[in-house]
């Protein structure tokens, strides 16, 4: 069997802008092309997506509930929509992905008001809560319902399963639900050594977004209610979004791979340990700052600007702020399950010539 395709890229190529830029794990595509040939009944009711919610339970606890989605948008805009009415808001650091990275989504598509709090490290505490959470019954108000938080966080930092029990305890007392926007939460329960229900349904986590593609699937993210109850509608909000795929089998299969066995676990730990690598190995070369721990698979720095652009014409990254002054920059390096020692090597190897000509 031939193809007209074309290869149009060298696949030796690595870049530590985003664990995004991975390609598919090839447990995940072995399991695309098992779930492949003959017919499935399409949106969800297939084999494979039956399956797929005894496997969420066997790591969540029996009441989750899967819905896969196409991305991590979705998951959080449907996530958070199911909990809430459209005159009440979500409480989220003003870090989080679904108040700067998420295009207005939830304000657009979900009607969400986003009560923003600052914090010095992407992770709200139960007082931070509070700084937004009031004026309950107060009708000129947009009702606090919801309070959204993100394992690994936007900065990099963790939470550990007492920090968010801490917040969902609060929460709760509050009247409110917590959502976890999860698109690396294998990343943070690897590095933290804990399942992932510790994580969320043991912590009090109502709603959960998460996330397969930054860990090596094609495409998908589910949203699990792990709080039924705090949920409302989502298989009719998971439509309204267009985010019913109707060959739903090659959504579910990839989690099946993922989650079935330990290839997440294999997968965090080895995106994990190359960021350290990479931190451990640009820590010592003058010029560059590390700001705060490398606790996942970010490895946030602080270099000249000028020699983040000659260096990103060998590595593509991103700039995190520019608002550093004085000729610096803050820049993110990321890692992903597929990045070597010797990728990692080479980037460093990049680093120190670059600052060595500056």
């Amino acid at each position: 069997m031939t193809t007209d395709a074309v290869r149009r890229h060298d696949p030796a190529t690595k870049a530590f802008a985003s664990d995004n830029y991975a390609g598919v794990h090839p447990e995940v595509m072995e399991a695309i092309a098992l779930a492949n040939g003959g017919h499935q009944v399409p949106y969800g009711d297939d084999v494979y997506t039956e399956a797929l919610q005894g496997i969420f339970r066997a790591h969540f606890g029996e009441q989750a509930e899967a819905f896969p989605v196409f991305n991590g948008t979705a998951a959080n805009v449907v996530s958070l929509r199911s909990m809430c009415a459209h005159w009440e808001a979500v409480v989220c650091p003003e870090t989080a992905h679904i108040n700067t990275d998420e295009g207005g989504a939830p304000e657009v598509t979900g009607g969400l008001k986003l009560l923003q709090v600052p914090t010095p490290d992407g992770k709200l505490t139960p007082e931070l809560v509070d700084r937004r959470a009031w004026g309950f019954g107060d009708v000129h108000r947009a009702q606090p319902k919801v309070v959204s938080i993100s394992n690994a966080t936007e900065l990099g930092t963790l939470y550990t399963p007492a920090e968010i029990k801490a917040v969902a305890d609060h929460a709760h007392e509050l009247g409110m639900f917590v959502h976890l926007d999860g698109s690396r939460i294998t990343n943070a329960a690897a590095a933290l050594d804990v399942p992932l229900r510790a994580l969320t349904t043991d912590a009090g986590v109502d709603v959960l977004s998460f996330g397969g593609t930054k860990i090596g699937l094609m495409f998908g993210e589910v949203v699990v209610a792990l709080n039924p109850a705090a949920a409302h509608g989502l298989p009719y909000l998971r439509k309204t979004s267009m985010q019913l795929a109707s060959k739903m089998r090659f959504v579910s299969v990839q989690f099946e791979a993922l989650l079935g066995g330990d290839l997440w676990l294999r997968s965090a730990r080895q995106a994990n340990a190359m960021a350290r690598r990479l931190a451990d190995g640009v820590r010592d070369i003058a010029g560059v700052t590390l700001p705060r721990p490398v606790e996942a698979n970010a490895v946030f720095a602080i270099i000249p600007a000028d020699a983040a652009d000659r260096l990103r014409k060998r590595f593509r990254f991103y700039n995190w702020d520019e608002q550093i002054g004085g000729g610096l920059v803050e820049v993110r390096w990321m890692c992903a399950y597929d990045t070597t020692e010797e990728d990692v090597d080479a980037f460093v190897r990049a680093v120190a010539e670059e600052f060595r000509a500056a």
